[in-house]
């Protein structure tokens, strides 16, 4: 039986406050709180179509807006994925999923490449969602990218309303690092020997 890919990590700056554990051979089983209810209810999305189990706590400067709590959130989570994936051993690597959400359309492809990189198509987003900027979703994908060190495609395909369109790229993040991290080869996936 192979070893369970877990992860406890901590990040404190002036701005933000986080603790989380990770757990990649998990059931979805979450304890989020970034005092930002709709991102909790992303990163719930996230866990459970990714099988992780996520417990996080963040205590960030909400007084100003959320854009420093999701951000130090996507940079946390990222860098617990990467230490949790160890070499990278056995591991698909790769991963895509295309998820409806009523009108909305979504699709994520991922890359655990070792090569942090972000294409985010938002155009149709709106510039609002649950009270906060659109930009700050793109900030959070892009820590995320940077610190788990993968190539991650958002492509926002069609639709009109802001909850659905997040919630369908949330989701499909989930499905796609799922396949991604799952462990169905042997050695290290690439050509070069390491990623």
């Amino acid at each position: 039986m192979p070893e369970i890919r877990t992860v406890v990590a901590e990040r404190t700056t002036r701005e933000t406050s986080i603790t989380l554990e990770l757990v990649l051979d998990g059931s979805g089983v979450t304890n989020i709180q970034t005092g930002v209810g709709f991102a909790d209810h992303m990163l719930n999305l996230l866990s459970f179509w990714a099988d992780f189990d996520l417990t996080l706590k963040c205590s960030g400067d909400l007084h100003i807006d959320a854009h420093h709590s999701l951000e130090d959130v996507g940079l946390t989570l990222g860098k617990a994925l990467l230490d949790a994936l160890g070499d990278k051993a056995g591991i698909v690597r790769l991963g895509s999923a295309l998820v409806p959400m009523d009108e909305a359309l979504v699709e994520v492809v991922v890359d655990l490449s070792g090569r942090p990189y972000l294409v985010y198509a938002d155009d149709p987003l709106p510039a609002m969602i649950s009270g906060e900027e659109k930009d700050i979703w793109r900030e959070f994908f892009k820590s995320l990218a940077q610190e788990a060190r993968m190539n991650l495609h958002v492509h926002y395909r069609y639709g009109r309303n802001g909850h659905h369109l997040v919630e369908g790229a949330f989701k499909a993040l989930g499905m796609a690092l799922r396949q991604a991290v799952s462990r169905t080869r042997t050695g290290v996936p690439s050509t070069k020997g390491s990623c």
